[in-house]
């Protein structure tokens, strides 16, 4: 392992679809997700997701997230999430 090895921490914001939720906010360390926020939807129920997910890799929360519904709508802000760190992970790539 390469202990000098540094990464520059990347800011995404992911604006939601589909969901109560408006916004999602995160950083990412290399493929490391950190800092998760939500604006809007149920509010202790977005916190528990974030703190579940600090720390996680982009597959590993894409992996355990994609798909998950919400009632009858065909997304939910676990899902979303999902997206969102795809997205901003291709975008600290690019």
């Amino acid at each position: 392992m390469d202990i000098n090895r540094s990464f520059t921490m990347f800011h995404y914001d992911y604006k939601t679809q589909g969901t109560c939720s408006q916004l999602i906010s995160f950083d990412l360390d290399g493929d490391i997700v950190k800092n998760v926020s939500f604006v809007g939807g149920c509010n202790g129920n977005l916190k528990g997701v974030s703190r579940l997910v600090e720390g996680s890799t982009v597959d590993e929360i894409v992996n355990r997230l994609s798909g998950i519904k919400c009632g009858m709508k065909s997304t939910s802000c676990p899902d979303q999430l999902s997206k969102a760190v795809q997205a901003g992970y291709a975008a600290s790539k690019a």
